[in-house]
């Protein structure tokens, strides 16, 4: 039996490869193809690398808190210590010396540096013992102004101001600030020898240069 080229045989192999659809010969033909992973690009690299470029996440120490606005504190009142007493100032004089006294105390409260100062007449409480107001006033005061004129001198009151005035603060350099008026350097009251005064003999009284010793008393707080 002769076998013909386009025979039952090869007509036979010829039909089951029609029966096969081409798209699954196509697949069967393809070769599976292989990617090649370089050591730069391993996942476990890929994902160390994609948790570096993300956030780290907020843990307790790490919280975003808001920026608070700075606090506005003057050269004048550089520092939180000036806010621990009451007053900056307290002038201490004698009945006769009040206009003098009302006038150095209406200079520091208007003055820029809006300085705290207590005056007797017009800031002690009612009804109040007179040592008692005398010494809360000075213990409540960072500086102490010492009026110092024969008025001064002779009032029992005020030399009772000035020794309390140095008890309490005997080395605190530059809280008590004697402001000298009318009287010679020999009448200047032996207690305060030891320290510099500020003549009041000057155009404005001294004034500026009690105010000047004041400011500096208070930015040596900080």
């Amino acid at each position: 039996m002769h076998s013909w080229p386009g025979g039952a045989e090869n007509r036979h192999s010829t039909g089951h490869a029609e029966l096969v659809p081409y798209w699954f010969r196509q697949a069967l033909s393809k070769k599976p193809t292989t990617t090649h992973v370089s050591p730069e690009n391993r996942p476990s690299d890929i994902s160390q690398s994609s948790s570096q470029d993300s956030p780290p996440p907020l843990g307790p120490s790490s919280e975003v808190s808001p920026t608070l606005p700075p606090t506005h504190m003057g050269a004048d009142s550089s520092s939180s210590g000036r806010w621990s007493k009451d007053y900056d100032v307290c002038v201490c004089h004698s009945e006769e010396d009040l206009a003098v006294a009302q006038e150095l105390v209406s200079y520091l409260e208007g003055s820029t540096s809006s300085l705290r100062c207590f005056l007797q007449l017009r800031d002690a409480t009612p009804g109040g013992a007179i040592v008692s107001e005398l010494c809360q006033a000075l213990s409540n005061s960072h500086c102490r102004v010492l009026l110092i004129t024969p008025g001064f001198l002779q009032d029992p009151w005020c030399r009772y101001q000035m020794l309390q005035a140095l008890s309490e603060a005997p080395g605190a350099e530059g809280r008590t600030i004697p402001l000298m008026s009318g009287l010679s350097r020999a009448a200047y009251p032996a207690e305060l020898r030891f320290m510099y005064f500020v003549d009041g003999r000057g155009p404005d009284g001294g004034f500026h240069q009690v105010k000047e010793a004041v400011l500096r008393y208070l930015r040596a707080l900080s």
